[in-house]
């Protein structure tokens, strides 16, 4: 099997898919909504970038937004006995982290080694 070489990255600020919808998770933290926007938007887009170094950024979303949903839901059925609380942080900073690493990887051009991955 022979490894893909990426795509030379033009200099300043590339806005493809991955990036995009890595900058829709980032701004859900401050308008709620596009998170749910970023997440609609790979399950529509993930066909159009199948066998592309953005195929792995866009399952890589795809399982942040439904691990996060799970997770989020159980925070917050648990928070009512407190200890939701420190869950529903520690997965704010869990979503953050992965679409930080996401966005750079994006920018570089570089596909995620494992997508299905809990980690980073």
């Amino acid at each position: 099997m022979t490894q893909k070489i990426p795509e030379p990255v033009a200099p300043g600020f590339d806005l493809n898919k991955a990036t995009i919808i890595s900058l829709l998770y980032i701004a859900g933290f401050f308008v709620g909504i596009t998170g749910l926007v970023g997440f609609v938007l790979a399950l529509i887009w993930k066909d159009e970038v199948a066998g592309t170094w953005e195929e792995s950024h866009l399952q890589f979303h795809i399982m942040t937004f439904v691990i996060g949903l799970v997770i989020g839901i159980v925070g917050v059925i648990l928070s009512f006995i407190l200890i939701g609380i420190p869950i529903l942080l520690a997965l704010a900073v869990w979503i953050l982290v992965r679409s930080v690493v996401a966005l750079l990887k994006a920018q570089k051009h570089e596909p995620i080694a494992d997508p299905k991955t809990w980690l980073f």
